[in-house]
């Protein structure tokens, strides 16, 4: 029998912990039924592996009444939602379209405008545009309105157009340091620092500043630099300042990835859910690394379960970098549920109907799912083919000055080598144990380097024991 209250409850299952947090801080509600769903929405929020359900015996139109009022106040604070009202005026002021009542809720917003906006720049913008539509028709009383929002703010826009230009700068270094390494970015963090701080900038510049320091901390693996801005995020959300769905899904995201990297997997894996509770377009992105961090903490088929939940948006992306990733984890899914063959045809029958996009999008990440698909059932002469067609070896060496570099390709494929024997003990233990001489003492990468090698043990543990007693 379907839930009566199943609409109520997908709707609730949608929201976010600080939405309901700042809801029951602003609520003034009357009606104790309705604050005691909200207690239990709050509640269940708050604890997503605890569902409690709502009671059936509530009159249903106290739980619709609660769900328009939810919307209703999330959607005035929604600062996307303002940004779209905005392109959309911009739209009606360029093409002579705006409507009377637009115009009056625009001058409101002129003479009640306390900076600094969320999106200060783009109101500026759209202001200096209405300037203009006011001018040219004589509404000089208006226009003086107008005149004079624009004069206050002038220099706090030059100021905002300054920053913007170094944050191109700042994140060409932090972008080819993270995908390339081929620049330093540690240089910005002062200067970042300091935006995300000022209370005087716009909350877009701030929050964007705060998501490359982010960047910096992982590069760089100083994620004692995040604790403190994390935790004054989660107090300005909790107060409904830089509120948007979009962004408190990025932030879960990213405290998703920090807490993995500190090995605090269920922390991680918590924000991980609550960051897929919303369809943005960052979605598959978010469940490609929540599916990583499920895996790392050694719940596969929970990561099987999600992923597959998550099959569709997969098939509909266009985003081949996700599309791939997606791929991959979903592979390396299989193998840990031991659905190996399935493993392997699902690999070759992408590969086959995307072989272009794999070698050009993350082609690293999926081979090294597939190899470990084909090793896990000895398929030791397919993992030759498969190197010596794709010239996976060659493209590895590019991989060399990456930070995050383990040379897993070279692995499996050495070992199959071994097994075929292609190449002798010693050959095999040298090479393995090049990469340990040029890496000393890091540690960084020694927990991928501790999976990769327990893999591949069971098929030459004569080398592996003798590798683990060396390191």
């Amino acid at each position: 029998m379907r839930n009566k209250l199943q609409i109520f409850t997908n709707f609730a299952n949608t929201l976010l912990p600080h939405e309901t947090h700042y809801l029951l801080g602003v609520q003034q509600l009357a009606d104790q039924v309705k604050l005691g769903i909200l207690e239990r929405v709050d509640y269940n929020c708050q604890h997503i592996n605890q569902f409690t359900p709502y009671d059936p015996n509530i009159d249903k139109r106290k739980y619709s009444h609660l769900k328009n009022w939810v919307q209703q106040r999330l959607t005035e604070l929604d600062v996307d939602a303002h940004f779209e009202w905005m392109s959309t005026l911009e739209r009606q002021i360029t093409t002579d379209a705006i409507e009377a009542e637009e115009e009056k809720t625009l001058l409101r917003e002129i003479r009640q405008y306390q900076h600094p906006g969320f999106f200060f720049t783009k109101f500026y913008e759209l202001v200096q545009q209405y300037r203009h539509f006011l001018l040219i028709r004589m509404r000089y009383a208006d226009h003086q309105t107008v005149h004079k929002f624009l004069e206050t703010y002038q220099e706090a826009y030059a100021n905002s157009k300054r920053i913007s230009e170094q944050f191109h700068q700042a994140t060409l270094d932090i972008v080819k340091q993270y995908s390339e390494n081929s620049a330093e970015s540690i240089q910005w963090e002062k200067w970042l620092t300091r935006i995300f701080y000022d209370e005087t900038l716009e909350g877009y510049t701030r929050y964007m500043a705060f998501v490359r320091l982010t960047f910096i901390s992982f590069n760089y693996r100083k994620l004692d630099l995040l604790g403190e801005k994390f935790a004054y995020l989660d107090r300005i959300f909790g107060e409904g300042k830089f509120y948007s769905k979009r962004i408190l899904l990025n932030y879960y995201h990213l405290r998703m990835l920090l807490h993995a990297r500190l090995r605090e997997f269920d922390k991680a894996i918590h924000y991980g859910y609550l960051s897929i509770r919303g369809k943005t377009h960052d979605y598959l992105f978010y469940v490609n690394n929540l599916g990583a961090v499920l895996l790392r903490g050694n719940k596969p088929q929970e990561a099987l379960t999600m992923m597959r939940n998550a099959a569709p948006e997969m098939k509909s992306s266009q985003n081949f970098y996700n599309k791939v990733g997606f791929v991959a984890f979903y592979i390396k899914c299989l193998l840990q549920n031991q659905l190996l063959r399935n493993a392997e045809s699902y690999a070759e029958t992408f590969l086959s109907a995307y072989e272009k996009e794999v070698l050009q999008y993350r082609w690293h990440t999926f081979f090294t799912a597939y190899m470990g698909a084909l090793l896990s059932q000895r398929k030791f002469q397919k993992m030759i083919r498969v190197t010596t067609k794709y010239r996976l070896l060659d493209l590895e060496k590019g991989y060399e000055t990456r930070p995050d570099y383990v040379p897993a390709l070279l692995w499996y494929t050495s070992i199959a080598q071994y097994k075929e024997e292609i190449i002798d003990k010693n050959t095999l233990q040298r090479r393995l144990q090049d990469y340990f001489n040029a890496h000393r003492g890091e540690k960084d990468r020694s927990h991928q380097i501790g999976e990769l090698l327990n893999e591949l043990k069971p098929h030459a543990p004569e080398v592996i024991n003798y590798l683990q007693i060396w390191t």
